[in-house]
């Protein structure tokens, strides 16, 4: 016997349904979907005016599922919802049985499914309501346009509306200024509060809830853009008055202990906060444009955080190699990428891999994004004059034994970071640059003599993070042939891709993972260094002698299941 739960999870489609009730043929229903293919009629009114069944007989069974059969606008029209509809079915029936209200008549709900849904189902939410319940089956594009609209988009919405209702300077006055830590409580807590910080309460925590690494908030002139960046992809959130940024701002400024006055320099500052039982450190920038202040907030959730360099991504032979490195008593490691390609994340593996009571680590970042114990951490303050270089002149002085620089950014520091890994040092720092053989190059043109890089390096490490797949709506499929051809895959591997659900946001991609291309310096390319060899032919030799380039890593992440190859062309390519 079923139990309820595996009920709840049996879904036919209408098509199936009728198959179920032997009311047509499975050829019959293969020649109407292909005609719904090019006329993109309602699959029921196919099968009717083909006279595989009559309309009497289709009815009579829709009813039997309490399915509705009329068009229902709304699933158009989705701004005439009444939101008063997610009352009656809060979300978490909502998103327990995948449907959304349309629309109430009497003592019926009309609600949108992509689905029909079981009889007890329907039992359990006229139980749950108090309504009887009809369903619209809609296609899955829709459904999710009508469910984030109310159980997502709605509560910006509400908040707006108090915002466009409230005076501003009330909002402001409520704001206590002498907390370090910020806690967030729930929506309901929320609702007590004034609307701007109301507002920027609910973004901030949507934003943590949603796993966003950063959110913008940018003025212009007819309008407020609230983005989010997820999975390294911006996505827009809500649209706010203008008339009321300056008010949004200033309440961000005074969480960051900013400035509230000053709006035509640039400022920095951090706010920690807890939303639930996560603490999120978030550093804040402010730019003055045409339009006003644009404001961007990284969010740091340690909690999320693995700073496991075995699930960082790496191949086995890379793995191997990069701890061969870091286990070196002294030596330069560079680890290169664009902003946001999980440099850091790197770095701090590496140092917690090898973090013990015996060695004295210290670190200089602009700014520290994380605390750990057993380093000692100094952040940059170029205002006082505590840059790269003067940090690292004063590490050599403190008995190190691992330097960690955060940024290679001029010669200077270049400069004396290479000298302190030939002294007996070993040194961790970043460059921004494409790829592992332009890193020598790139150092050759800040003026470190060539003798002194590759006497230096041991390893260079590029990296870039691709989108995994969501494992919820994995499905096979074939790529393009051009693709393919390019990429020149020839095997008959399987490849995956999301279809797009509400887990994933309907993007098909679900978290991140690093790709990256490791080169290894040995004799050969030390030679070639020495000889300034632009960057060409030192990649040969990388190749040569076993490196996999970013693009091979990302193909092989593809040809596992792990990601698409349209995702490893983007982040390459």
């Amino acid at each position: 016997m079923n139990t309820f739960k595996e009920k709840l999870n049996f879904k036919i489609r209408l098509g199936e349904l009728l198959l179920k009730e032997k009311l047509i043929t499975e050829e019959q229903l293969n020649q109407a979907l292909e005609i719904q293919k090019k006329v993109g009629k309602k699959l029921g009114d196919i099968l009717v005016e083909l006279g595989f069944i009559s309309r009497e007989k289709l009815e009579s069974t829709l009813e039997k599922y309490n399915i509705a059969l009329q068009q229902i606008k709304e699933v158009e029209d989705i701004e005439s919802i009444d939101p008063n509809l997610t009352r009656i079915i809060p979300e978490r029936i909502a998103s327990l049985f995948k449907i959304a209200p349309l629309k109430k008549e009497g003592n019926v709900i009309y609600v949108a499914s992509t689905d029909p849904l079981e009889h007890s189902t329907l039992e359990y939410i006229r139980f749950a309501t108090g309504y009887n319940v009809k369903v619209v089956l809609v296609a899955e594009e829709a459904f999710n346009h009508v469910y984030n609209h109310l159980y997502k988009t709605r509560v910006f919405q509400d908040v707006l509306q108090d915002i466009r209702t409230e005076a501003v300077k009330e909002d402001l006055e409520v704001i206590d200024e002498g907390t370090d830590v910020v806690t967030i409580g729930s929506l309901e807590d929320m609702a007590q509060q004034a609307p701007v910080v109301k507002f920027v309460n609910y973004i901030l925590s949507d934003a943590v809830s949603k796993g966003a690494s950063d959110i913008h908030i940018e003025p212009y002139e007819t309008r407020v853009r609230v983005r989010y960046r997820i999975d390294g992809i911006l996505y827009e959130q809500a649209n706010i008055p203008t008339k009321i940024k300056e008010a949004v701002v200033a309440r961000i400024k005074i969480l960051s202990k900013l400035n509230v006055v000053e709006r035509r320099l640039p400022q920095d500052g951090r706010i920690k906060l807890r939303v639930g039982d996560k603490e999120v450190d978030i550093r804040v920038s402010t730019v003055p444009t045409v339009f006003g202040e644009k404001v961007v907030m990284r969010l740091l959730d340690k909690s999320s955080l693995v700073f496991d360099l075995e699930k960082l991504g790496f191949e086995p032979e890379q793995l191997a190699i990069f701890e061969r490195a870091i286990t070196k008593p002294y030596g330069m490691i560079l680890i290169t990428g664009p902003t946001g390609s999980g440099k850091t994340t790197t770095l701090y593996s590496a140092l917690k891999k090898i973090n013990r009571e015996s060695i004295n680590i210290t670190t200089v970042e602009d700014p520290v994004e994380y605390n750990f114990e057993g380093l000692n951490q100094v952040n940059v303050n170029e205002t006082i004059g505590l840059t790269f270089a003067s940090a690292l002149r004063a590490f050599l002085r403190q008995d190190p034994d691992v330097i960690l620089v955060g940024e290679i950014r001029d010669f200077e520091t270049a400069d004396i970071a290479i000298k302190a890994s030939l002294t007996g040092h070993l040194v961790f720092s970043t460059l921004h640059t494409n790829n592992a053989p332009s890193t020598v190059t790139r150092l050759i043109d800040m003026g470190v003599e060539p003798f002194l890089v590759s006497s230096s390096l041991l390893i260079v490490v590029a990296q870039r993070l691709v989108r995994k797949i969501c494992p919820y709506c994995k499905e096979e499929y074939k790529p393009k042939e051009e693709l393919l051809k390019a990429l020149n895959i020839t095997d008959q591997t399987t490849f995956y891709r999301g279809k797009g659900c509400n887990n994933c946001r309907n993007t098909g991609y679900k978290g991140r993972i690093g790709i990256y291309e490791i080169m290894e310096v040995n004799d050969e390319i030390r030679k070639v260094i020495v000889k300034k060899e632009d960057e060409n032919v030192i990649r040969e030799i990388a190749i040569k002698n076993g490196m996999k380039t970013l693009l091979e890593a990302g193909v092989t992440k593809a040809k596992n299941g792990i990601t698409t190859l349209e995702e490893v062309l983007r982040v390459t390519i």
